[in-house]
């Protein structure tokens, strides 16, 4: 076995074939980086709808409800194979990576709403109270008081959060998007050894997510030593010069 992957490594590691690899890689950090910069930003409206003391309209607090509960739940390859369909059923010719990229958004929706929620909901109800007191309108209870206090609850879980996803898009393959794990299914049907091109694979997906995970771990550390410095008037004092 050691002999036949000797003699394989020169021809599986040729330059055409690390483009194939290099390429792939591009597209599976495409998919979750852009996926889940799209997943934040709509999760964090999911989760400020579903806030009654910053938005108080009941119809949108169930209708966010009900997605991020619903879209948690489903599998990601469900998930993946129903909005495949869903774009044939709309006669829409879309290439494999958005089919792929609008699940992807779609699951990382869901799931940051529930870490942004839990990160908001983390504030003291006190902290809410004062501010309406101070005649704060509601964006500047969320952007001066809520939000400074919130992202070192948030920040750690999001990177966890992409790191799941990374290795999430290994699924994309299933409907034919060139990522990694795509990239080794055909290096595999060339005739290469499955342990040199799923093992090169494997080293790839670790070279992407053990750095996302010391960076998680880093910042985990910097909120904790921020939040035992950190005045526990802080926040509202930041939130008065913002609007003096």
């Amino acid at each position: 076995m050691l002999a036949q992957l000797i003699s394989e490594a020169p021809r599986f590691f040729s330059s055409y074939n690390l483009l194939l690899f290099g390429g792939a890689m591009l597209q599976t950090v495409g998919l979750s980086v852009i996926g889940g910069a799209i997943g934040v930003v709509l999760g964090g409206l999911l989760a400020v709808l579903r806030m009654r003391r910053l938005i108080d309209v009941w119809p949108a607090r169930i209708l966010s409800t009900l997605y991020v509960e619903i879209f948690r739940r489903i599998p990601f390859l469900v998930k993946l194979l129903c909005v495949f369909f869903g774009f044939q059923l709309a006669g829409l010719q879309a290439p494999m990576f958005v089919v792929a990229l609008t699940t992807v958004s779609l699951s990382a929706t869901a799931f940051a709403a529930e870490l942004v929620r839990g990160g908001l909901g983390s504030v003291h109800a006190n902290q809410i109270d004062a501010a309406e007191a101070m005649n704060f309108s509601r964006a500047q209870i969320l952007f001066s008081v809520m939000l400074p206090q919130s992202w070192k609850v948030m920040i750690p879980p999001m990177i966890g959060y992409l790191i799941g996803f990374i290795k999430s898009t290994s699924i994309a393959s299933q409907v034919g998007v060139l990522e990694l794990t795509y990239a080794a299914k055909i290096m595999n049907t060339k005739g290469f050894s499955a342990i040199l091109c799923f093992g090169t694979i494997l080293i790839l997906y670790f070279m992407l997510c053990y750095p996302l995970s010391l960076f998680g771990a880093w910042a985990e550390r910097r909120a904790g030593r921020a939040g035992r410095s950190a005045p526990p008037e802080g926040a509202l004092t930041q939130a008065e010069g913002a609007i003096s």
